[in-house]
């Protein structure tokens, strides 16, 4: 699974950059430990979008209710999956 970075992050990358171009873009990238396309991305929303980054996916939410609610579909989720193989090693253990 991809890593999601917040805004903060993000916006603070693209000034990395535009601070330090003489490193160019996938010197920047190296030095901030993220991919040359993900950095080349950010730039081009910066310089698209007035200065910010149109943000979405899982790791940007609207509110903390929204947050809170992925964090709990996500543990549900791994609830699931542990009852799964829970079933499988008794059927298994139990013939």
């Amino acid at each position: 699974m991809a890593k999601q970075h917040d805004q903060q992050f993000k916006e603070e990358a693209v000034k990395y950059y535009l601070d330090h171009k003489d490193l160019g873009l996938r010197g920047c990238a190296e030095n901030l430990g993220i991919g040359y396309s993900t950095l080349s991305k950010w730039v081009r929303d910066y310089s698209t979008n007035n200065g910010t980054i149109p943000t979405r996916g899982s790791g940007n939410y609207a509110s903390d209710v929204e947050k809170e609610n992925a964090r709990l579909r996500r543990e549900l989720r791994d609830a699931k999956d542990a009852l799964d193989v829970l079933k499988k090693a008794i059927s298994i253990l139990g013939k």
